[in-house]
C-alpha cells in the first residue's frame, strides 16, 4: 500500500550562516522534492522557501525537522488530504 503523502514545508532562514548546511539536507532529500522556491526578503534579511515534497509522513517529518534544528530557521509543514 502506498502511504506517501504530499506536504508544503514553509521554511524561513534569518541566520545566514545556515543555509549551507540548509542546503546540504535539502540535497539529501532530493529524491523526494518536487519543488522548491525561494524568496530573499532583503529589508529583512531573510529567506522564505517552500519545499513541496512526496514522500512517507515519517521521511517529510523528519526533513522538517532537521531543518528547523537549524540555528535562525523555521519550519511549519502542511498536507494534503489526499
Amino acid at each position: 500500500m502506498d502511504n506517501r503523502r504530499t506536504a508544503l514545508i514553509g521554511i524561513i532562514v534569518e541566520d545566514e550562516l545556515s543555509v549551507g548546511r540548509l542546503n546540504e539536507i535539502l540535497h539529501e532529500y532530493r529524491e523526494y522534492i518536487i519543488g522548491r522556491m525561494g524568496i530573499p526578503y532583503r529589508e529583512k534579511d531573510m529567506s522564505i522557501i517552500s519545499i513541496a515534497i512526496d514522500a512517507e509522513q515519517d521521511v517529510i517529518s523528519a526533513l522538517s525537522g532537521k531543518l528547523g534544528a537549524l540555528n535562525g530557521v523555521s519550519t511549519k509543514t502542511i498536507y494534503s488530504k489526499k
